[in-house]
């Protein structure tokens, strides 16, 4: 008989025990994500003075789940409505560049409570078939978000597509734009690995990356080749100074967003007008992955896709001395138009 009772003393403990220490990590949980949001100011800025019906910041953070349901398509009407939840052209556009770190800046952004991300490459404004669907076909490919805050997608196409520059304007003429740029031959090389790596998967041969890079009848560098004529930055910028100035450009740099993501991401922060928010908590690294990863709160995390950091193949040496020597002069307009200098060899 006394056996039972201690047997049921102990089962007792153990139940009481359990319900403590889950009681206790809801509390850090909570304190933790309070600790995070505790501040509130307002967003300022660009988007006028705090009304009635503005969200606090730390009421979007708490939201995010809400938000991302909607983007499922689990909503109803009603719900959008009682939300107060609308579909919002962007207010800025990541327009490239390709292999530049796109993918990298809209997630690390995403980070801000102030900003709702396009999931998905529109390819709006560069493909003539989306673009004649108009304006409202594009508006309606936007995540729901609160009046307040910003949209932005990215088509890293944009930047080199002729015909974008002039849809945008008149669209927004006031836009801000954003361009994340690497080290050119360091980037060509990249876009060159990622198509290397398709052809791979559909098991088809390609061919080497010096041979598309140098013209085998000149031996030199192929200006024809699409990786090496993304990488010419300033030639295609200054079709967008046509349209915008500059002061309406942020230029990222996509190798120190790798190594340094922090100082980039407080720079984004001030070109739009948000007020600070994405701090040293929001980036932890990754050693397995090599790369910093995001927290958005002690219990959601997120790493970017496996694809991301592809191992690049060797490349010949002169191939890559003469790509940098001939991309030089076209670096140091890209630095003088920009006002910000890259140290690339």
């Amino acid at each position: 008989m006394l056996f039972k009772q201690q047997a049921l003393l102990r089962q007792k403990l153990f139940v009481l025990g359990s319900l403590a220490i889950g009681s206790l990590l809801y509390l850090v949980a909570r304190v933790g994500s309070l600790d995070r949001l505790q501040p509130l100011c307002p967003i300022d800025g660009r988007f006028g003075p705090r009304s009635q019906d503005e969200i606090p910041l730390r009421a979007l953070q708490f939201k995010r789940g809400l938000l991302h349901e909607f983007r499922k398509g689990n909503a109803t009407k009603e719900q959008i409505r009682l939300h107060n939840l609308v579909q919002q052209l962007p207010k800025a556009i990541i327009i490239g560049v390709r292999k530049g770190g796109t993918r990298a800046l809209l997630e690390m952004l995403n980070l801000h409570p102030a900003v709702v991300k396009a999931s998905q490459e529109i390819h709006f404004f560069d493909n003539d078939e989306n673009y004649a669907k108009g304006i409202e076909w594009y508006r309606k490919k936007m995540p729901f978000s609160y009046p307040h805050q910003i949209t932005i997608e990215k088509s890293p196409a944009y930047f080199i597509t002729e015909e974008v520059p002039e849809r945008i304007y008149k669209m927004n003429s006031s836009i801000k734009l954003l361009i994340i740029v690497r080290e050119p031959t360091t980037r060509a090389i990249s876009d060159y690995t990622q198509v290397l790596e398709g052809k791979e998967r559909k098991n088809k041969t390609y061919y080497k990356f010096e041979k598309l890079a140098i013209d085998p009848n000149t031996c030199e560098v192929n200006t024809k080749y699409k990786a090496v004529r993304t990488s010419i930055y300033t030639k295609h910028l200054e079709r967008w100074l046509k349209y915008f100035p500059i002061e309406q450009f942020h230029i990222v740099d996509g190798d120190r967003l790798i190594t340094e993501p922090l100082p980039e991401l407080q720079l984004v922060e001030k070109f739009l007008n948000l007020p600070p928010r994405i701090s040293q908590y929001n980036l932890y690294f990754n050693a397995t992955r090599g790369f910093y990863c995001l927290r958005f709160n002690i219990v959601f995390n997120k790493c970017l896709a496996g694809s991301k950091g592809r191992i690049h193949p060797e490349v010949d040496t002169s191939v890559v001395t003469k790509l940098r020597k001939f991309f030089h002069p076209f670096n140091q307009k890209f630095y003088q138009i920009t006002g910000r200098t890259f140290n690339w060899p």
